[in-house]
């Protein structure tokens, strides 16, 4: 499918430069990373930007350092690259886990993390992850540099905290000071590329605490507050995890669409909790042979 719309591309090697064409043609210009997002959107008709900006050969976008235990992540930075990250894989786990779950291979090479969250459709990957990290992103426009808070990011199907002519230039995930073992559950309607039908972020913390996030079942990505305040202080026991599935159906508000059934998702989304939780308790605590190997898939 070709790309009907008439559009002019820039490709600037400076931050600065790109932030002066995106002032200029504010909320008519785009900005091309990975591209795979964009330009499928273009070919569809359901954007037509008359500029696009290419950030790919400003390499200051192509940060992944980590540095006074956070971890950056550049805007450049794609999948492939974080999943071949020592650092990633064994400090960050659960970003390691969700962004294997990515697309394809194919995909996974071009695509970037920022791209994932700048798209904010309800089913990213890269968002559970993210929220439970309590990230915060990097944006910079002709009015300066602000961060903001993951959790203050998506505001709804496509639509971020992200203002016309800012551009998203990395996120910034702070390492967890205290031990701590994670899962990304995510169902899929079969082995391969497809998007999440649910998607939940689990981070197990020292003395039982615990963060949860959902996608792909409401507008927007989100913590579950709910379930987290029930299970803080709490070990997993069969009443406290049952009451936790209880409280699932007050988190999520999924749809029926082509992939899959409301009714469907919020009976997955109580089991994925489940196992979900016991398998990142498990991997924190170690618990002998029976802990499940970061990658593997608990459902």
């Amino acid at each position: 499918m070709p790309i009907t719309c008439e559009f002019d591309y820039h490709r600037p090697v400076a931050l600065l430069r790109a932030i002066e064409l995106l002032a200029r043609g504010g909320d008519r210009t785009a900005v091309l990373a990975g591209g795979t997002d964009l330009l499928v959107w273009m070919k569809e008709g359901l954007c037509a930007p008359a500029v696009v900006v290419d950030v790919k050969a400003i390499a200051e976008l192509h940060r992944l350092e980590f540095l006074g235990n956070a971890l950056f992540v550049g805007a450049s930075v794609t999948f492939t690259e974080l999943i071949e990250s020592p650092v990633v894989r064994e400090q960050f786990p659960l970003l390691w886990e969700c962004s294997r779950t990515v697309a394809s291979v194919g995909v996974r090479n071009r695509a970037t993390l920022v791209g994932n969250i700048c798209s904010a459709v309800p089913s990213l990957d890269g968002a559970p992850a993210l929220l439970v990290y309590e990230a915060t992103v990097a944006v910079e426009g002709a009015a300066g540099r602000r961060e903001v808070p993951i959790q203050e990011w998506f505001l709804g199907p496509r639509k971020t905290a992200l203002r016309p002519g800012e551009i998203a230039t990395g996120v910034l995930i702070p390492l967890s000071e205290t031990k701590h073992g994670a899962c990304y559950v995510k169902l899929g309607r079969y082995s391969g590329e497809d998007l999440a039908q649910v998607g939940i972020g689990i981070l197990a913390l020292q003395h039982d605490q615990y963060r949860v996030s959902f996608c792909a079942v409401a507008p927007a990505p989100a913590r579950a507050a709910r379930i987290e305040r029930w299970l803080n202080g709490k070990s997993l026991t069969e009443q406290v995890l049952r009451q936790a599935k209880d409280l699932v159906s007050e988190e999520i508000h999924p749809i029926t669409d082509i992939r899959a059934s409301k009714e469907y998702r919020l009976h997955m989304a109580r089991i994925m909790l489940e196992r979900g939780l016991k398998a990142a308790v498990a991997r924190r605590d170690g618990n002998g042979h029976a802990v499940p190997a970061y990658g593997e898939s608990v459902i």
